[in-house]
């Protein structure tokens, strides 16, 4: 399998090109900052440097083709302000489902955020930060335009609070849960699942739990 990921110096996206190297498939990492290059040649991920703030469909579009799915990872980061969650968190989203039409390549695996719904209308929580109120409006336009474009055969997922606890392999994938926390090496091994067995079209919330990674994501519909 040929996965291309763009965001592919983040945690989770580190961990899934460690994952998919090391059992033999081809792990493609779109990275914005060339210093990152060696970071992820170590993890057997073959770099690509592309600003996807400055890129074009075509300029992306030729790094995905062939590809047998493209996965979104990146985001504008914590010290981020407002124009970088539109910018990165939902332009870029955008910006790689339309190059992955544009190259025909379907499976299309967007990392959103537990919390979306929150501002799903017009007036979010009072108590909530502008920035984040922001993070989380970019990430539900980008959910939405992925799962409305022609073409693609979109997946989200919304992890809770993510840690850098060694993964379980036990999870909780459903349509709506409670809040809480998911360790982001159960993350990437929930993305390599639906890498194997896609479920199109699919919006869940990925917390830790106590079903077995490949049998939470078989039960999916």
């Amino acid at each position: 399998m040929r996965v291309v990921t763009a965001g592919a110096h983040g945690k989770i996206a580190r961990r899934l090109g460690r994952l998919l190297s090391q059992r033999g498939d081809t792990a493609v990492g779109i990275i914005r900052n060339p210093e990152h290059r060696a970071d992820l040649e170590a993890d057997g991920v073959e770099p690509v440097v592309l600003d996807l703030e400055q890129a074009s469909v075509e300029e992306l579009a030729a790094v995905v083709s062939g590809a047998d799915a493209v996965v979104f990872a990146a985001g504008g980061g914590p010290d981020s302000g407002i124009e970088r969650k539109d910018s990165v968190d939902r332009g870029a989203a955008v910006l790689l489902a339309d190059a992955a039409v544009a190259a025909g390549v379907r499976p299309y695996l967007l990392i959103s955020s537990i919390g979306v719904e929150l501002v799903a209308g017009d007036a979010p929580p009072e108590d909530m930060d502008e920035v984040f109120v922001a993070y989380l409006r970019a990430k539900l336009a980008a959910e939405e335009h992925v799962l409305s474009r022609e073409g693609l055969s979109p997946m989200v997922i919304r992890p809770g609070s993510l840690t850098d606890d060694p993964g379980t392999g036990r999870v909780r994938l459903e349509h709506t849960t409670d809040r809480g926390e998911v360790p982001r090496d159960d993350v990437a091994a929930v993305l390599v699942a639906l890498l194997d067995d896609p479920k199109d079209g699919t919006v869940v919330e990925l917390l830790t739990g106590d079903t077995p990674i490949p049998e939470a994501v078989s039960a999916l519909p």
